[in-house]
């Protein structure tokens, strides 16, 4: 018996979002919040995707560090609708300390209460880790920045690197500034990323308002926002979760709509007719779902490449870390963040999570090779480290964490519609404008459902799907 046959509402009424992830928890809120009927199924046994939570003994750890920005528009509304703004924190003005692991020297890159692009000349003209000169060239190249058109295709083709040599930007100033935030954001080195993704993230995160490049995080872990309180907004929104299911094929049906099977458990299944499908699932699970003729060339989907993110957790027995997080120059560390209070900690000690993006040479190292590595480099990084006792040392790795934003990538990103009326893509990796990140995938929901909507004939009633 079909999902409609259930309920017995006609099929067009319903919608099916495949993946509940942040991109289809999206999709499934926005479309239930206009009217529709919506089932969402995840294979997980929880929601959120790659941004996630576990228990380990005492802890509750976030499988990664994840921040949003100020300017994240999309995602801090995905975080007002399922309730969930108090478990979130955001600065009320940018600082990130930044150490030099060469001379021990810390620098802060933070902003003034003055508008674009003064709100950053104080901290560039005292930043300790360039030189006079590096200084001067920075603010060339950005202006620079700041005048290209995100819109021009070219922009994808030439790597970001490339572009900031030419511009007078050396060795150590693409070290100590660019690559300090584009690593962290784009998960790629200059070299590797694409100017198209590069110049969006530096002139909305940094050049176009004052307070775009706040950033924030969450205070509780990751699975009481994207797991619990999401679970509660879908709930509330009158929609059907399916966990522990598996979409098994998406085909049309005799009378229009789709037939969505999902096998439910060992030898056991429902199909699910629908109006409107959304596939929120990574590329390469798409490129497998998809059905015949709903994308003009499927097969650039498997050619978005991705990119891994490492992250190293370690407990000590004492504080060893007063600031919030920091970032660390000419060191394997990256960023450091204190975790202690969001993971439920109880006790004298501390636990930080050192996360480490752009990293294909360790992703499959041995735990025991990184605690060589990362050990004895943050007692170097924290003079109160070096004497405390480690506590607990473990190590999460999301080998596909992102797409890889390398040059080209642009042209392969398909946007939420598809050639079959009715089904629509989502996820991080669709074209977003935005890279790899909550923010992107949050949008990338409110696309597809936007698109679905259009096509139903049913008016947005939400501000922020209209903007994205």
């Amino acid at each position: 018996m079909t999902g409609s046959e259930v309920s017995g509402r006609p099929p067009e009424a319903a919608a099916v979002v495949v993946g509940g992830g942040l991109a289809g928890t999206t999709a499934a809120l926005a479309l239930a919040d206009a009217g529709l009927r919506v089932t969402l199924i995840e294979s997980r046994p929880r929601l959120g995707g790659l941004a996630f939570s576990f228990k380990r003994g005492e802890l509750t750890v976030d499988n990664g560090q994840h921040v949003f920005l100020r300017c994240c528009t999309a995602y801090q509304w995905f975080v007002d609708r399922i309730a969930a703004r108090d478990l979130v924190t955001l600065q009320d003005r940018l600082d990130v300390p930044v150490l030099d692991a060469a001379n021990m020297r810390l620098g802060r890159l933070r902003r003034a209460a003055l508008p674009v692009p003064l709100h950053l000349a104080a901290s560039l003209a005292t930043y300790p880790h360039l030189s006079l000169r590096e200084r001067a060239t920075v603010g060339r190249a950005a202006l620079a920045l700041r005048a290209l058109d995100l819109a021009d295709p070219a922009l994808d083709d030439t790597d970001f690197a490339s572009w900031l040599r030419d511009r007078g930007q050396s060795p150590r100033t693409i070290e100590a500034l660019w690559d300090l935030v584009g690593v962290a954001t784009l998960n790629a080195t200059a070299a590797n990323a694409s100017l198209g993704l590069a110049a969006m993230v530096f002139k909305t995160g940094l050049l176009s308002e004052a307070g775009a490049a706040d950033i924030g995080w969450a205070a509780a872990p990751l699975g009481e926002l994207h797991d619990d309180r999401a679970r509660k907004a879908l709930d509330a929104a009158g929609v059907r979760i399916m966990l522990r299911s598996r979409v098994t094929g998406i085909k049309p049906a005799a009378g229009g709509g789709w037939v969505v099977d999902a096998e439910t458990g060992p030898g056991r299944g429902e199909q699910l007719d629908a109006g409107t499908v959304v596939m929120a699932l990574p590329q390469r699970e798409t490129h497998g779902l998809l059905p015949e003729g709903a994308l003009d060339d499927p097969d650039a989907l498997l050619g978005i490449g991705t990119a891994p993110i490492l992250n190293v957790h370690v407990v000590y027995d004492r504080p060893v870390l007063r600031q919030p997080f920091f970032a660390a120059l000419g060191s394997p560390v990256q960023w450091v963040f204190d975790r202690t209070a969001s993971s439920g900690m109880t006790g004298p000690g501390q636990y930080l999570a050192v996360s480490q993006s752009a990293v294909e040479d360790e992703i499959d190292l041995p735990v025991a090779e990184l605690r060589e590595r990362y050990l004895p480099e943050l007692e170097r990084l924290l003079p109160a480290a070096r004497g405390a006792g480690v506590t607990d040392f473990f190590v999460t790795r999301e080998r596909t964490a992102t797409f890889a934003p390398a040059p080209g990538v642009g042209r392969l990103r398909p946007g939420a519609a598809t050639r079959a009326p009715g089904l629509y893509l989502a996820g991080a990796w669709t074209d977003t404008g935005w890279p790899a990140t909550m923010e992107s995938a949050v949008r990338s929901g409110l696309h597809a459902s936007r698109e679905a909507l259009t096509a139903l004939g049913l008016p947005f009633e939400n501000d922020v799907v209209r903007a994205v």
